[in-house]
């Protein structure tokens, strides 16, 4: 496929004028229209011409600070309340018919799914894409998930964790996530017992979490699983215990330390060592700049990181002011996830819904279940997203969304919502059967969830009306708005503006940030 050619590396078909003009002033280098949109883009999600309006004319320096002071600690609209809700009891468990068993794994289902269209909900409203964005990378660094994770409260409240450090320090988030409940249970390390170690946990947390594959060996495994026992869950609560009884106090030997370490001890020694930094830099480097990290790049920002004790701010902020960042030779060449794709286009085009769960839903036919990561590496991403079942579905998307579109010019439904108007927690919007609904205000629906793309007013930003055909200035505007270099297929030179505008969110390059 073309695409995969593109992301391999084959130079694309065409740079846009704006990529010639990009200087070399580094922080204080001014931001157009287009640079805000592939910063906005690439630290979060496709932005909305208000959120364009934020950033451009900004310097880089004031662009990144003004998107790291605006991150936050917590979700803008509330969990569902069953999140905060106590865990059947084994008492209460043992009370159960197999009638009531069946039932409760069905509920299992039904909030899992709940959880994932909350979290959707919040990546569609959130002021701060970019805490969203890391909160995901740590779901998919410090993997857990529901095939292994039994009640979605724990889940759920992982994801708040995630969250509350997102931009914080590394170190305590990995201290914090080590002792997490969800965690306890995805990797075993509840049943990690003096005479019994359990290796999961501490094969991984070197492996996965800090240093790195091949930056240890079997005997750091061994011992490090050690200084793990005695860390445990309530049989009844599920909430972390320290088990002091099940505690192996003997010398430990790991990473050429010897002592009578307990786990927050070793997981100090990790953080110790300069790996570290540098494999959560290469991480981070992954997922803002490229897929083919520049280790010369790489080393001076995260001495920075670890000189900082792990502050993440300080890791975003030296990767987000780099001149790799910002090369022309970086845009256009990391493939969007499937959250990615679906909620950038919601955002950028300002999709009105009346529910989240179709979206979840679409997210995970693309392939990215959300609270259910593969396997312990978590989704590989890149290139890996994208096949020929996963493109079509892709195309399918989009086709949809035009689907949803009214005739020129119709304006919003009454009590419809956009994306991020539903910020105070509220349900996005009010039932279609609620609003307003005559043929001249009625616009056309997929038949799940109440989306509606108001295409005529978004196409009048760029002087354009779905029905006529957009002129050349147009056209380049339209390009530069949803893809990151020139089309890679030819369109139709007598497209209405409307077509013109489908036909640029089908081409390959739309699938690459």
């Amino acid at each position: 496929m073309k695409l995969l050619r593109r992301v391999n590396g084959v130079p694309r078909p065409g740079v846009s004028a704006r990529a010639a003009s990009v200087t070399t002033d580094g922080e204080q280098t001014l931001l157009d229209i287009d640079d805000a949109r592939f910063f906005l883009t690439r630290i979060g999600f496709a932005p909305d011409h208000p959120e364009l309006a934020q950033y451009t004319g900004l310097t880089r320096a004031q662009a990144v600070d003004k998107a790291l002071a605006n991150a936050h600690r917590e979700a803008v609209s509330p969990p569902p309340e069953w999140v905060f809700e106590p865990i059947p009891t084994r008492a209460e468990r043992n009370t159960w018919t197999p009638d009531q068993r069946r039932e409760q794994q069905k509920l299992l289902g039904q909030r899992y799914e709940q959880l994932r269209e909350w979290w959707v909900r919040e990546m569609l409203i959130t002021p701060s894409p970019l805490t969203e964005r890391v909160t995901l990378l740590w779901h998919n660094h410090f993997t857990s998930g529901q095939d292994k994770v039994q009640y979605p409260q724990l889940m759920a409240r992982q994801n708040l964790l995630l969250r509350q450090h997102a931009l914080g320090n590394f170190g305590e988030l990995l201290h914090d996530v080590a002792k997490d409940p969800a965690m306890l249970q995805y990797l075993d390390g509840a049943s990690n017992r003096k005479g019994k170690p359990n290796e999961n946990f501490a094969r991984e947390v070197m492996e996965l979490f800090t240093l790195g594959e091949g930056r240890y060996t079997q005997r750091d495994v061994a011992e490090a699983a050690r200084a793990y026992t005695g860390w445990s869950l309530d049989p009844d609560t599920q909430a972390y215990v320290w088990r002091a009884n099940q505690h192996d106090d003997g010398e430990k030997t790991v990473l050429g330390q010897t002592g009578p370490f307990d786990g927050d001890q070793v997981l100090d020694i990790l953080l110790a060592r300069p790996e570290t930094a540098t494999f959560v830099t290469t991480r981070l480097w992954r997922e803002f700049i490229s897929d083919a990290p520049d280790p010369a790049r790489i080393e001076p920002i995260a001495t920075q990181f670890r000189a900082s004790d792990y502050d993440i701010k300080v890791a975003l902020h030296g990767l987000f002011l780099s001149d790799a960042f910002w090369s022309d030779e970086n845009r256009g060449v990391l493939v969007k996830s499937p959250v990615e794709f679906v909620i950038g286009a919601l955002r950028a085009f300002d999709v009105g819904y009346d529910d989240t769960a179709p979206f979840a839903a679409q997210i995970r036919a693309l392939g990215q279940n959300l609270f259910y990561p593969p396997n312990v590496k978590g989704w590989p991403g890149g290139a890996a997203w994208i096949n020929s079942s996963t493109l079509l579905a892709r195309k399918q998307f989009v086709e949809q969304l035009f689907r949803a579109t009214g005739s020129a010019g119709a304006p919003r439904m009454n009590g419809s919502a956009s994306p991020k108007s539903a910020a105070s927690g509220a349900r996005p919007a009010l039932a279609a059967s609620q609003a307003t609904a005559t043929p001249q205000r009625v616009m056309a629906r997929t038949g799940q969830g109440g989306v509606r793309f108001d295409i005529a007013n978004w196409l009048a930003h760029y002087n354009a009306s779905p029905a006529a055909k957009p002129g050349l200035s147009a056209e380049l505007q339209l390009q530069h708005a949803v893809l990151p270099f020139t089309p890679v297929d030819a369109i139709a030179t007598d497209s209405t503006a409307s077509a013109y505008l489908e036909a640029l969110l089908m081409d390959p390059a739309y699938q690459l940030k």
